[in-house]
């Protein structure tokens, strides 16, 4: 136990480079398939490793790009919502004044409401995203390394699979459980920032292409990130239409995501990942606040790894993986009648 809080607490005060290393980890799995692939077509390992990297960095300047754009469009946009803002501000001072609520209640309470407030925070958000230069410099680095490395690690695995195979087993079923995580994520998370984007336009919310890549970076954060992706453009339904319009967005997205995670995407892919759904929400709790926002991102891939790591190892452990799966273990098939017959004649 103290081991473990040794553990946790250099995490803790390591997030600023764990937080990027393990995103450069969660790229390298990613885009392995695209090695393994030009590998098996005898491409050099050397080409193979730097057409991965390239990949990895294609997908990190799409991932920093499009969250750079979308707050510059907030901070653009916003300002131009001064005066709805501030007539829905009377209008709800008007109704707490109808319930009883003091004049100087009201005003202490909605003096935090400015739009300028709401502006700056969102500058100060664009000025931490402009910042992350430095992060950007050590996650190409690690991809790099990573990358070069990755081409001769299956050969590694394979050299110790005599002595130590549930190891090689862990590592792989971590791998491929990340893998079918990002794949299965992200094509659900395209589907349904699809729907979501066309569900504004035909409401006419601004912003709708922005509040759909909300939806789709959100939909990679467990149990919350469909609430995370919601308010933002329920807000701006609320300023730009009124109750009314915030409540039917509020309805169709919820739909929206009912239909495609709950209802689609398990008759098609089934459970993704494994885990239960407290295990998940426990994990994002976690990694959020051991390495920052990027744990909340990669709670899922950083779970599967602990989870590899100290569990799937030691077969002693395996016990604890049951209860954390998502569904318990199917019972063994019941012996036929006239099998166990024979067995007992014999």
């Amino acid at each position: 136990m103290a081991a473990l809080v040794v553990v946790v607490a250099g995490i803790r005060s390591l997030g600023g480079i764990l937080g990027p290393v393990f995103l450069a980890l969660i790229l390298t799995l990613a885009v392995s398939p695209v090695v393994s692939w030009l590998r098996r077509r005898g491409v050099p390992a050397w080409l193979a490793a730097t057409a991965g990297i390239l990949t990895a960095y294609l997908l990190l300047a799409l991932l920093a790009g499009s969250l750079a754009f979308a707050v510059a469009e907030l901070v653009r946009q916003l300002p131009a919502y001064s005066d709805q803002f501030n007539a829905l501000v009377d209008q709800v001072t008007d109704l707490l004044q109808r319930l009883g609520i003091q004049q100087t209640q009201i005003q202490d309470a909605l003096a935090q409401l400015d739009l300028g407030s709401v502006v700056g925070v969102l500058q100060n958000v664009l000025g931490q995203v402009a910042s992350v230069a430095s992060d950007l410099l050590l996650i190409v680095l690690v991809v790099l390394f990573m990358g070069m490395d990755a081409v001769s690690f299956r050969s590694r695995l394979t050299g110790i699979a005599g002595e130590r195979g549930d190891v090689v087993t862990a590592l792989s079923s971590f791998a491929s459980g990340t893998r079918r995580f990002l794949w299965v994520t992200t094509a659900f998370g395209l589907v349904t920032a699809f729907f979501d984007v066309i569900l504004l336009l035909v409401l006419g919310i601004p912003l709708a292409f922005v509040w759909g890549l909300l939806a789709f970076i959100t939909n990679f954060v467990p149990n919350i990130g469909f609430v995370l992706g919601l308010v933002p453009p329920a807000l701006l339904a609320l300023l730009e239409g009124g109750p009314g319009t915030m409540l039917l967005v509020i309805v169709l997205y919820i739909a929206i995501n009912f239909v495609v995670e709950s209802v689609v995407m398990p008759k098609i892919v089934g459970d993704a990942v494994g885990i239960s759904v407290t295990l998940s929400f426990l994990a994002l709790v976690f990694w959020a606040w051991a390495i920052g926002p990027l744990g909340a991102l990669l709670a899922i891939p950083l779970t599967l790894m602990a989870k590899a790591l100290l569990i799937d190892v030691d077969p002693n452990n395996r016990w604890i993986g049951v209860l954390l799966a998502a569904r318990p273990p199917r019972p063994p098939p019941k012996a036929e009648p006239d099998e166990q017959s024979s067995v007992d004649d014999d």
